[in-house]
């Protein structure tokens, strides 16, 4: 769907990692949140505007993870994320996690997204005039 990647930069800092210096497997969620938040603001969606005027937030519903290799203390990080499929309720990304400085592949994900009302938290169908085409 999307043809280039949305990258974006991220540091490993000293509270993202475990007593060995390596990156804690639970704060890769915290890069790769930034990324797709980042893209979202990217194409102009802002995401509280979206609650406050339309009700509606995203929220992730599936996600899957393989770890490829370990990110450490003060190493510098492209987030990518690529829209790849928008149906109904539902967004499905791509994801990566790469070294800055060599590219080397650290993680890769599909992560599953879901909009839904604030209130209800029941699905609510992607309004057309957010992703133009």
């Amino acid at each position: 769907m999307s043809a280039e990647p949305f990258v974006w930069p991220v540091r490993v800092y000293y509270e993202d990692t475990d007593a060995g210096g390596v990156v804690y497997h639970a704060r890769y969620l915290h890069f790769l949140e930034r990324a797709r938040t980042e893209w979202l603001r990217s194409i102009g969606i802002d995401q509280s505007r979206l609650k406050r005027e339309r009700g509606l937030v995203f929220v992730v519903s599936r996600l899957s993870l393989s770890f490829r290799r370990p990110a450490k203390l003060d190493d510098a990080l492209l987030a990518s994320c690529v829209l790849a499929e928008r149906r109904g309720a539902r967004l499905r990304f791509t994801q990566e996690l790469r070294r800055a400085d060599s590219g080397e592949l650290l993680l890769d994900a599909e992560v599953l997204a879901a909009c839904v009302n604030a209130d209800s938290f029941r699905p609510a169908a992607l309004p057309r005039d957010l992703f133009p085409e």
